[in-house]
């Protein structure tokens, strides 16, 4: 609304937040609203009196203060009912004010997948890896960087990021910690340099020779604090003490103290090493801008060194690093789908839910020689993992389920519920027993009948006057399920998603076969392995969208950043304005599309900017020209009529063999019908019908 536009005027700028005063100075439509609109006046008179002012009393998440005595003697505390500790009620500044020191303890979600990932390791071959003792200079860990495989390594699988990391190539475990430095607001600026001096495509220049030994590591550049604080020592003769406050100073950027400052360095550079002031200015400002922003090497190397951990793991162990890393995404199936096409990628096996196989958590297991990551069913929708470990117990405990009926006799109803039931066929977890889900997911009330059987009989003989005991005693009658067509492709991988929240063993896109060729589609993968040159080239893709980002222009327009996927993986297409409007009401998750795409390649990545986009089935269906059936019985043909009707008018003809024992006649129907994918499974399930084609 207009408060949204309005907002949207403010510059934002993370490395440099502009206050709304500046905005009103910068942006003259911001007073054009405001003279226009008493109530837009309003709003900014109430809006300048509340910026700047704490909105709320909060506890930092990770922040612990330490004194050394009771810190009640020397800060004012609060308890929280539901805190175990007390808090501060200063805040950081004035509680450093007070000689406190202040320590932040991060709890990252990497530290817990990497030990996922070694316990793992150390399940299935046996190896004990030792984190503090791998070597910094792996070959697999740098090849897998270089590549920019980064996807689940710790602040380097961001789009920027690994866009740095392409240009970079780094090659020592020194260049992984300077990235962690550099991808910040202010730093951000020198990347260029940096990389082009590393690859001695510019020249590495000081301002002073100096400067060569503090920054010869960096080549050149400033990209540390501790920088800042050597070159004010070696220069201009400061005190490690005084070269911190030099530090805090420019951090604030208070002018009146960076005036004093710059005098102090300017006459220290003089006195000590006889350097020019207009050189030291020079350097001063060079620090100044740098400082605001810069991060500390003790921060950044411990990052680093954690990414380079996570690479090393997945360069070295990938089936158990992306085992461990999508168990610690069990509940985000954006982030499930995203290691899912990793694994298509690596092709390493991505092992389909399984009741007799799977554990609650992802899992490592070999199958057919090679080893593959077995599907976590607590991460199927209304699957909860507490029901899975009693579960998986059961199963350990008295062996394999043998059929559903089985499992629903062998479980209770705290463990067992309809919707469950339904996931766990969905998502084809009793497919290795029966692969008929359609029949199974009809016969769930019937199971549901069952549940708690086994336990209840077992209970019962072992009260029993006469009764048995043991499981051998224990003898219930076959339960009949009623038989049930299969679900079409399309309806199997539709149920399918629903319950796993991506497709998994087969994708949409895939019931479409052969009418792809006929619309000249290209998948995701063909196109990235694909050379454009230097220019563009129009394509067709096929997809179902996943998610959009709607934007807005400096003009006003919306366009949207939409992301698609198809069997070979996750990509991105832009629709600007026009295209936007035009193609706004098929943007809606799920919906599978033909995309018509101007894609060249960036940074050797693939981009595409969307021309148009259609329903995949009305294009195929465009597209497809002649179905060609051949039939044995005449019984069958009743079958044929029915579907095609239902299929309804388009513009394919049909051509019919009928094939019998003694003669074969070809039939062209009169009608012309609309051939989708739904048309072609629902003939596919009709006995006597031998070849179904369409070109």
């Amino acid at each position: 609304g207009q408060v949204d536009r309005i907002s949207k005027l403010i510059p934002a700028n993370p490395a440099n937040p502009v206050t709304l005063t500046e905005a009103l100075e910068q942006v003259p439509e911001l007073t054009d609203e405001i003279k226009a609109d008493e109530k837009v006046k309003e709003l900014f008179d109430i809006a300048l009196q509340l910026e700047g002012l704490y909105r709320h009393a909060s506890t930092h998440a990770a922040g612990v203060v330490i004194g050394g005595e009771p810190l009640e003697n020397i800060v004012a505390l609060y308890q929280d009912d539901n805190a175990a500790l007390p808090a501060t009620q200063f805040n950081m500044k004035f509680v450093e004010l007070c000689s406190l020191v202040k320590f932040d303890f991060l709890g990252l979600k990497t530290l817990s997948v990497m030990q996922g990932a070694i316990d793992l390791v150390k399940k299935h071959q046996g190896k004990e890896i030792i984190l503090p003792e791998i070597p910094l200079d792996d070959k697999k860990t740098f090849e897998l960087l270089q590549s920019v495989e980064t996807v689940g390594v710790f602040q380097l699988e961001s789009a920027g990021m690994r866009d740095v990391i392409r240009k970079l190539k780094p090659a020592q475990f020194e260049e992984v910690i300077a990235l962690v430095a550099l991808y910040r607001p202010g730093p951000m600026d020198d990347i260029p340099r940096y990389i082009a001096c590393r690859h001695g495509e510019q020249e590495i220049t000081y301002a002073h020779p100096m400067l060569e030994p503090i920054l010869k590591e960096t080549y050149g550049v400033m990209v540390y604090q501790e920088q800042v604080m050597q070159i004010a020592q070696q220069l201009a003769g400061y005190s490690l003490g005084q070269a911190d406050l030099l530090r805090r100073a420019m951090g604030k950027k208070i002018q009146a103290e960076m005036d004093q400052q710059r005098d102090i360095f300017t006459e220290g550079c003089q006195k000590e090493n006889k350097i020019p002031i207009t050189t030291s200015n020079r350097i001063f400002d060079q620090m100044a801008k740098f400082a605001s922003y810069g991060f500390n090497k003790c921060h950044s190397a411990p990052y680093g060194l954690i990414a380079y951990q996570t690479a090393y793991l997945k360069a070295n162990y990938p089936v158990e690093f992306i085992a461990s890393m999508m168990t610690y995404d069990l509940n985000n199936t954006d982030k499930l789908g995203i290691g899912r096409e990793e694994l298509v990628r690596m092709e390493i096996p991505l092992l389909s839910p399984d009741v007799n196989h799977s554990f609650s958590r992802f899992s490592v297991e070999k199958q057919d020689d090679k080893f593959g990551v077995r599907y976590a069913l607590a991460a199927l929708k209304n699957v909860g993992e507490s029901a899975i470990d009693l579960m998986v117990a059961e199963r350990e405990d008295h062996g394999p389920f043998l059929d559903m009926i089985d499992f629903a006799r062998r479980l209770d109803s705290k463990v067992i519920n309809k919707r469950m039931l339904e996931n766990l066929v969905s998502a084809g977890a009793f497919d290795s027993l029966d692969p008929n889900r359609a029949k199974l997911y009809g016969n769930i009330d019937v199971a549901l009948k069952h549940v708690g059987e086994k336990s209840a009989q077992q209970n019962s003989n072992q009260h029993s006057l006469f009764g048995g005991g043991g499981d051998n005693a224990v003898e219930l009658p076959p339960v009949v399920l009623v038989e049930m067509r299969p679900w079409g492709r399309a309806e199997r991988a539709q149920k399918e998603f629903d319950a796993v929240g991506f497709y998994l063993s087969e994708h949409p896109v895939d019931s479409y076969g052969d009418m792809l060729k006929k619309c000249n589609v290209k998948t995701y993968a063909e196109l990235s392995n694909t050379d454009f040159g230097s220019g563009e080239l129009a394509v067709n893709l096929a997809g179902v969208v996943v998610s959009k980002k709607e934007r807005l222009s400096k003009k006003g327009n919306k366009f949207a950043f939409v992301q698609f996927s198809d069997a070979t993986g996750l990509y991105e297409g832009v629709l600007f304005a026009e295209a936007y409007t035009n193609c706004k009401d098929l943007i809606e998750p799920g919906t599978a599309v033909l995309i018509k795409a101007l894609a060249k390649r960036e940074d050797e990545e693939v981009r595409f900017v969307i021309q148009g986009l259609s329903r995949l089935e009305d294009s195929a269906a465009a597209a497809s020209k002649i179905l060609s059936l051949t039939v044995t019985d005449s019984k069958a043909l009743a079958h044929v009529k029915e579907v095609l009707m239902k299929s309804g008018v388009g513009g394919a003809r049909v051509e019919l063999t009928l094939r019998c024992e003694n003669y074969e006649s070809l039939i062209n129907l009169a009608e012309r019908y609309k051939i989708t994918p739904t048309t072609l499974d629902n003939l596919s399930v009709i006995g006597d019908l031998q070849q179904v084609k369409v070109a």
